[in-house]
């Protein structure tokens, strides 16, 4: 059975877009001097450091780590790419671009470059290395309840019966693992112990196995 290709729109846009602003960043960067493949290296280059900011973001959104980088960066590689579409619409002059641009194009590499290697060398990495651990969701208590026993008459002088201690939770080697390993980062980024509202909501466990895990933290 074929499936019938419908076109998206979306997807159009999207290649229509990318391609003019291809065209664009290589008319900028041969008129500033950038001739032969070395002009159609710089188009590669703003495209690579846009999706490798907007991946990062990703990233960090899903792993709770700061953002503020990434988004500089994907700003700055955005601001390229719309810098040379609107440049190349008559408000300059390409067979005569001031010094300024010429500058500009000059330093991209080494400023794609540096951008590029933060984004990949941070230390939130240290938790992307290893597959996380998939949430464990155990109940508070998992003991049926026992019947309801005939009420006693208590002597005077006989104390009141103890309140039966609460059921131990056992915490998963591997979670408590990766437990340390959210901790550790934490602390490394904060300078602080990580509190059990945070522990509990980036590992995604119920709150006795949240105090369980962090009495063998600390």
């Amino acid at each position: 059975m074929t499936r019938s290709i419908r076109p998206d729109a979306v997807l159009v846009q999207a290649v229509i877009a990318g391609a003019l602003s291809f065209a664009h960043l290589h008319d900028i960067a041969a008129a500033a001097g950038q001739d032969g493949w070395k002009a159609w290296a710089y188009p590669i280059s703003v495209d690579l450091l846009l999706v490798a900011a907007w991946r990062r973001l990703r990233i960090l959104r899903s792993t709770g780590g700061p953002i503020r980088a990434a988004w500089t960066w994907f700003a700055v590689a955005l601001a390229a790419s719309l810098g040379a579409n609107v440049a190349t619409a008559g408000l300059l002059e390409l067979t005569n671009v001031p010094a300024w641009l010429r500058i500009l194009v000059a330093g991209w590499p080494a400023l794609a470059f540096l951008g590029g290697t933060l984004l990949v060398h941070t230390p939130a990495d240290r938790e992307t290395e290893h597959d996380p651990v998939e949430p464990v969701s155990v109940p508070a208590s998992s003991a049926p309840e026992p019947d309801p026993a005939p009420e006693e008459i208590a002597a005077p002088d006989q104390p009141p019966a103890a309140l039966p201690a609460a059921p131990a939770v056992n915490v998963p080697d591997a979670l408590l693992s990766y437990a340390r390993k959210v901790a550790a980062e934490h602390h490394t980024r904060t300078g602080a112990p990580i509190d059990i509202d945070t522990l509990r909501t980036r590992l995604g466990v119920p709150i006795p196995m949240a105090d369980a895990i962090a009495a063998q933290l600390t």
